[in-house]
């Protein structure tokens, strides 16, 4: 039993480790490999539940806003305008 204990605590925490510094990597490689360095193309304004599975989400992308509809199927443009002048960061 004591045995069992000891190898759990050295494992849990290496593998804990482990586990942190490969999101930490991805991370750092997705900074480097992204087209425009760290500048993201598309973000998120709002999004809200319709029912379970189903969403809808306003998305910002070069000046438009664009509500989709999210299902397990996937993505549905349903309407598109210009950006408002209060949403640019």
């Amino acid at each position: 039993m004591l045995w069992y204990l000891l190898k759990l605590a050295v494992v849990l925490p290496l593998i804990a480790g482990l586990a942190w510094a490969s999101l930490k990597f991805a991370r750092r490689m997705e900074k480097r490999f992204s087209p425009n360095g760290s500048a993201k193309s598309v973000r998120i304004i709002e999004t809200q539940w319709l029912a379970p599975g189903q969403r809808i989400a306003v998305l910002e992308f070069r000046g438009r806003e664009i509500l989709v509809s999210a299902t397990k199927q996937g993505l549905v443009r349903l309407a598109e305008v210009p950006a408002r002048a209060g949403s640019e960061d």
